[in-house]
């Protein structure tokens, strides 16, 4: 599909999703998404450095499109201020927050039996609170 000169992506296949758990997976699962929530969830109201500095290894490309995506479903949200120079802060909503004990549960599960041959077994993020 054309627009005005550029090409627009379209998928070639409409999503798929036949059950709650596909949702879900496709919210939070994933690379950066959990990692992203997990990061609000521990340290709370964030601006954009902020979350690139606690992510680490992640593009600015791929950590903006992120957001956006959980900005999109709800997950997180991006509060812009008027101010000079503009700030823009990201913070869980109540619909993030409820991701996060199913995160830690999966960390634990995770925890309990993930293990790679010859490894000690995974030692638990900083986070996240296990207990």
């Amino acid at each position: 599909m054309w627009k005005e000169g550029y090409v627009v992506y379209q998928k070639k296949l409409k999503e798929d999703i036949r059950c709650p758990l596909e949702y879900g997976l496709n919210v939070f699962g994933g690379k950066w998404n959990s990692r992203i929530i997990c990061v609000l969830a521990g340290l709370g109201t964030l601006r954009y450095s902020e979350i690139r500095h606690e992510m680490g290894d992640i593009t600015d490309a791929v950590l903006a499109s992120t957001l956006k995506g959980l900005i999109a479903n709800g997950i997180v949200l991006r509060k812009s201020y008027d101010e000079i120079p503009p700030r823009v802060e990201y913070s869980l909503s109540e619909k993030g927050k409820t991701i996060v004990p199913i995160l830690q549960n999966i960390c634990k599960w995770s925890g309990a039996f993930y293990r790679q041959e010859g490894e000690t077994p995974l030692r638990y993020c900083q986070k996240c609170d296990h207990k």
